[in-house]
């Protein structure tokens, strides 16, 4: 159960929907697939207090760079800004 009727940012109506999150530790990033209450009216997400502690379990394993149990999905790559 979420601590709030509507959105606290705006008061729009919050639904129930499945979103992806991306967290950042150190120099990984993981994706999360989580259940979150939605305002329909502005895109705030809320998480419950056990997600967020999920999150920052994740985030604690990146910084670490214990992702053994995690799937690498893919490589990022920084490039150069182009010029003008």
């Amino acid at each position: 159960m979420m601590p709030f009727d509507k959105c606290p940012v705006c008061g729009g109506e919050l639904i129930e929907k499945n979103v992806e999150k991306l967290l950042r530790g150190g120099i990984n990033t993981a994706v999360v697939n989580v259940s979150a209450e939605v305002c329909l009216h502005c895109g705030e997400r809320l998480y419950s207090q056990e997600t967020v502690r999920c999150f920052e379990q994740i985030r604690d394993k990146l910084k670490r760079q214990e992702v053994s149990e995690f799937e690498q999905i893919g490589t990022t790559f920084r490039a150069s800004p182009v010029p003008a």
